[in-house]
């Protein structure tokens, strides 16, 4: 079992512990990554410094290493983590199989009860989230998927303690004699909840009625109820929770109506587990392993090798060699790759079986990795690599930065859009500096039929839809130029969606010029579309597809390519 997070943080043991194999680079770019992570995604430069407690040389080589690998962004003296980084989590979220598993039936079981439902896993003596389907209110639940919370604070805590060893009850005490105000789990307000006899009482309480209430244990108006997931063994795989708000329902009456259903839920959640047990499981393949990543930025396999050969070459000093090989073990783990053996994670990282081994160690050491036997798996902490703040991006703020680089590469106003009815609205923008240039703000509507955003995106309707929304809109003539045929609408949007762009030139306003090309999510549908607007005067048409649409279609390849990262076990609201 993973040590407990504390304060001091447990990335940072004493010298005396640290295994004399570990990798210290590896454990300086997960305390800089810990590190942003407990400052909500961002911090100076300076900041890092001071808070690891590392020599500023050694922080920059360090976030130096982080940009290359895609993990974090650098602006000018400031580091923010980026989308890419949640690979991490998402190993081992496609290992521990749940989210992937239970994570729609929970999303339809808060839409049938309409009230949040989140699943938890035991990790340490807290408990980490796995899933959350958080409805949407002035009074919601604002708990991320791997955020981490004291175990005596909470219903799915109370369950997990019920099967406590007594060793694993004496490591509780000792983190709460040590951190009395839950300093240690920032996602919580602080508060010393309830004493031992009290937790110990709950506990067995839990464990005798097979559920657990939380009445306003972590902060005043949340209430939740809590049952145990089992697998085929009869192991609690998780916990799942309804949560609520005490303007809707009380701990009792939370209990007195969802409770019946909760466990119907939960009872058709085991039979899944049941049926999946007979599928394949643990070991695979290391191609297989390879082919598993979300991110292209660094190879698996073979590719890793030249890749870092590379990035060292052209970098020299600035690139860590032994860090991005440490952080990609971490990839090796997946589906059906829950626990492999130290061949197979050389294998799968295209690492030499030293290196490997010794990355292991210091993962393990941290309590990133567990071993059984000759096995290892990856443990609920390595969520804490980012994964809290980058689970709730929006599709707007994951594009922002891309549209900054299209906008310095064309010197040209770039913005992402999406439709809204018959219009499209403006959800992104990065504006030029110029005597004549295009003013558009964030939220900004126009009529979808008019603008090369609204094009784009209409065309990838299937065709029914296309002639329908046609027939829903009557188009408007705005410039002596303006496409209102709707016959000569649907052969525009059938040739748009065959060349993959559309190009409007003074149809939405007299002088602007305009080409936008469709984002994909990981399904292939189009949610979104990014463009670049100028005046007419700075290029002609047949520029603007020579010259602007190779950089257009780059930069919606790498929101795409974040998008289908951070999407994979979270939701990227579109706005």
């Amino acid at each position: 079992m993973p040590p407990t997070e504390t304060a001091p943080a447990p990335d940072a043991p004493h010298e005396r512990d640290v295994p004399q194999e570990a990798v210290a680079p590896l454990m300086r770019g997960l305390a800089v990554l810990r590190r942003l992570t407990d400052a909500d995604g961002a911090l100076s430069l300076s900041e890092l410094e001071r808070t690891t407690g590392l020599a500023r040389s050694t922080v920059d080589r360090v976030t130096g290493t982080l940009a290359r690998m895609g993990y974090v962004r650098l602006d000018g003296r400031d580091v923010f983590l980026a989308p890419r980084l949640m690979e991490l989590g998402n190993a081992y979220l496609a290992a521990l199989g749940l989210p992937g598993l239970l994570g729609g039936p929970a999303d339809a079981l808060a839409d049938e009860l309409d009230e949040s439902v989140s699943l938890a896993v035991a990790d340490g003596d807290g408990i980490r989230f796995v899933h959350q389907a958080t409805r949407r209110r002035a009074m919601s639940l604002s708990f991320r998927i791997g955020d981490l919370l004291p175990a005596e604070r909470t219903a799915p805590g109370a369950l997990f303690a019920a099967d406590w060893t007594g060793t694993e009850w004496q490591r509780w005490r000792a983190r709460r004699a040590a951190d009395p105000r839950s300093a240690g789990f920032p996602a919580v307000p602080p508060g010393g909840g309830p004493d031992e006899r009290e937790f110990a009482a709950r506990a067995a309480r839990a464990g005798e009625r097979g559920w657990a209430l939380d009445d306003q244990l972590i902060e005043p108006g949340l209430v939740a109820l809590a049952l145990p997931v089992r697998d085929a063994t009869g192991t609690v795989a998780c916990v799942a929770s309804v949560v609520s708000h005490t303007s809707r329902h009380t701990a009792d009456s939370l209990r007195e109506a969802m409770l019946p259903r909760l466990r119907a839920a939960v009872a058709s959640w085991e039979q899944l587990l049941r049926d999946h047990s007979g599928g394949t499981a643990g070991v695979t393949a290391p191609a297989a392993a390879a082919g598993a990543r979300d991110s292209a930025t660094v190879p698996p396999g073979p590719g890793l090798a030249d890749w870092t050969h590379a990035s060292k070459q052209e970098l020299g000093r600035g690139f860590i060699e032994s860090l991005a090989r440490g952080l990609t073990v971490l990839t090796a783990f997946g589906e059906n790759r829950s626990a492999l053996p130290l061949t197979a994670v050389a294998e799968a990282t295209g690492l030499a079986r030293a290196t490997a081994r010794r990355a292991l160690i210091t993962l393990e050491h941290l309590g990133y990795v567990t071993t059984e036997g000759r096995l290892f798996r990856l443990t609920p902490r390595v969520l804490a690599l980012g994964f809290p703040h980058l689970s709730r991006m929006s599709l707007p703020q994951i594009a922002a930065p891309h549209l900054a680089e299209l906008s310095r590469r064309v010197h040209d106003s770039a913005s992402l859009a999406v439709l809204a009815g018959a219009d499209v609205r403006y959800t992104a923008r990065v504006a030029t500096r110029r005597v004549m240039s295009v003013h558009i703000t964030v939220g900004t509507r126009f009529p979808a039929h008019a603008t090369s955003l609204g094009r784009v995106m209409l065309a990838d309707l299937p065709p029914e839809a296309r002639a329908a929304w046609l027939e829903s809109i009557e188009p408007e003539a705005l410039t002596p130029y303006t496409v209102t045929s709707r016959a000569e609408l649907a052969a525009i949007l059938e040739r748009v969606r065959q060349q993959g762009y559309a190009l409007v030139d003074e149809e939405l306003e007299q002088g602007l010029r305009s080409i936008a090309v469709p984002v994909r999510d990981r399904a292939g549908v189009v949610v979104a579309a990014v463009n670049v607007a100028m005046h007419s005067s700075r290029r002609g048409v047949g520029e603007c597809v020579d010259d602007v649409l190779p950089e257009l279609r780059a930069t919606a390849a790498r929101i795409e390519e974040d998008l289908r990262t951070a999407g994979r076990f979270a939701h990227v609201p579109e706005v």
